[in-house]
């Protein structure tokens, strides 16, 4: 994996190298006076791909012009800047680039935004009327250009809704956010209506906009419909995280949720715009992009703590688990639900790098801090001592969750499944199989325990008809599911059908191609095809994969000695 990820990075480096040759030294030769420079700029880029801003901002800075040949280097600088919340440096670069002419959206957006947060904003307005000219239609660049240029020539909810009623039909779900905002910015009468129907859109993913309602109705003083509101809302997301804090410091009458956010305050609203923007960047694994509109929402309002959970999450993707762990700290503090997610977050890192024996101890001296821990506290746990192989553990408050909850709740299925999968593990079948087939009577459609199920009894050769029916529907409510994939091959070549095994096991390796199960199955069915050469391909290259387990190691070196009639 470590080999893949720095060919990767090798790729990425060549990559940026090549275009960056062909663009600036084919016309901008003379740009760099020395070697030195153009390893500073190489360096810089590359410690911004790695998302190490101090080192990029410290390459960068030490060049001087290179604007004029490549307009990638003021973006990458300023996105080092505004990373280091050097926003004061940042909107002087930008003002220099303007009287030199070589403003871009990033310098007059960076520009702007400064002086909308030091209450410059006719200034503001200036540098985001400046926007129109560097962004095209449809582009997210476009969204924040006639977000930017609405909010700041609002004069009252009718001219705002006129202007918003123009956006482009692309942004309707940011449109239908923005006039919600819009009618609680100027108090409209309609705003209790807006927010209801906004969060009463089961199309559309607006959970978190219940926060906003229900923050609103109490800001108005309308405490009973706001806790309706929050109940009605959880019963809906149980999981969401921003609701559960919301829903206890409201019980503890803590005032903290209600400084947050206000949507009197244009920053404040601006800044949720930049947190949906980067939401969606880092869904799309742009994450240097996201991280700088995330900077730039907590630069407007720093107190919101969505903000610093996605700051964390992206850093946890690029295995940056030092910068993750330091925001995962600062968020255990915001309240008991961010402490429980944060320190699940801690766990899961602390496993990535390999310390497992402490990841597992550092969230069971959590849990067991918990004076009264909520049902899915308790899954929560449970899970993750079954996913560290705490087998014994994890049946325990399984159990102990089963026994507390009624059947119709939907953490009921979940948990005799995982308790399921835990009994398997422990070799108490006769328990695992009780628990997966009633979990299944409940929740009938999920693929992932159908699959454990069937597989388990086609390796037990028993139910293998049956085995393969379910695995089909299983295929159909989960396609391209590798190990459904394997699981339906594999019941085929049970059945002794190898050839329609081989198709349903080509297509799982090609799914999952580095899994030492699934090419295992794929080399039988390849011998049992007569494809014995390809099969022994595949068997000796499952003995080089790193997941490997000795005990399959054991069986497939019998298998290239003696083929599977040995």
């Amino acid at each position: 994996m470590k080999t893949l990820k720095l060919q990767l990075k090798l790729i990425i480096f060549f990559f940026i190298f090549f275009n960056f040759f062909n663009f600036v030294f084919a016309k901008n030769i003379e740009k760099f006076s020395n070697s030195k420079h153009l390893s500073n700029y190489f360096s810089g880029l590359i410690a911004i791909n790695n998302n190490q801003y101090k080192i990029s901002y410290n390459y960068f800075k030490s060049l001087n012009n290179l604007e004029e040949s490549h307009y990638s280097y003021s973006q990458y600088y300023l996105y080092s800047q505004i990373a280091l919340n050097k926003f004061k440096d940042a909107a002087n670069y930008s003002r220099g680039l303007e009287r030199r002419q070589l403003d871009s959206f990033e310098s007059n957006l960076v520009a702007g935004i400064y002086n909308l947060k030091t209450g410059n904003f006719e200034q503001a307005k200036i540098y985001f009327e400046k926007l129109k000219n560097h962004s095209q239609p449809g582009t997210m660049q476009a969204l924040i250009s006639i977000t930017l240029n609405n909010w700041s020539n609002f004069n009252n909810i009718n001219s705002a809704l006129l202007k918003l009623k123009s956006m482009p039909d692309k942004f309707e779900n940011i449109k239908n956010i923005q006039e919600v905002f819009a009618h609680c910015f100027f108090d409209s009468t309609q705003t209790d209506t807006m927010f209801e129907k906004l969060t009463s859109n089961s199309k559309i993913g607006y959970s978190r906009y219940n926060f906003f309602y229900v923050n609103y109705l109490n800001s108005k003083k309308k405490e009973k419909k706001a806790k309706v509101i929050l109940k009605s809302s959880l019963n809906l997301y149980p999981k969401n995280l921003i609701l559960n804090q919301l829903q206890n410091d409201i019980s503890q009458q803590q005032k903290q949720y209600s400084d947050v956010f206000n949507c009197k305050k244009i920053d404040h609203v601006i800044a949720e715009m930049f947190y949906i923007i980067a939401n969606s960047l880092s869904s799309t694994s742009n994450y240097i992009a996201s991280n700088f509109y995330l900077n730039l929402a907590k630069y407007l309002n720093p107190k919101f703590p969505s903000f610093d959970v996605l700051f964390a999450e992206n850093f946890e993707v690029l295995e940056k688990h030092q910068e993750a762990l330091k925001i995962y700290k600062r968020i255990k503090k915001l309240g008991s639900h961010y402490d429980w997610h944060a320190s699940k977050r801690i766990a899961s890192i602390l496993k990535a790098q390999e310390k497992k024996d402490q990841s597992v101890q550092y969230l069971k001296n959590v849990f067991l801090k918990i004076k009264n821990p909520t049902i899915h506290e308790i899954f929560d746990y449970a899970d993750f001592l079954k996913n560290n192989e705490q087998f014994k553990d994890s049946i325990e408050y399984y159990s102990k969750l089963i026994n507390s909850i009624n059947k119709k709740h939907s953490l009921y299925p979940l948990a005799l499944d995982g308790r399921g999968v835990a009994y398997e593990r422990t070799n108490q079948w006769t328990k695992a199989e009780i628990d997966l087939i009633n979990s299944l009577k409940i929740s009938p459609d999920n693929a992932y325990v159908i699959n454990y199920l069937a597989y388990s009894w086609i390796e037990k050769e028993v139910n293998i008809d049956k085995s393969l029916k379910m695995l089909k529907k299983a295929n159909q409510l989960r396609p391209n599911d590798g190990y459904i994939v394997d699981s339906l091959g594999w019941a085929l070549f049970k059945l002794n059908r190898y050839k329609e095994a081989k198709k349903y096991m080509q297509l799982a390796v090609k799914l999952m191609a580095s899994d030492p199960v699934i090419n295992d199955h794929f080399a039988d069915v390849l011998w049992m095809n007569n494809n014995s050469l390809q099969a022994r391909y595949y068997w000796k290259y499952v003995l080089k994969l790193e997941k490997t387990e000795n005990k399959l190691k054991n069986k497939i070196e019998r298998k290239l000695l003696f083929g599977l009639k040995g």
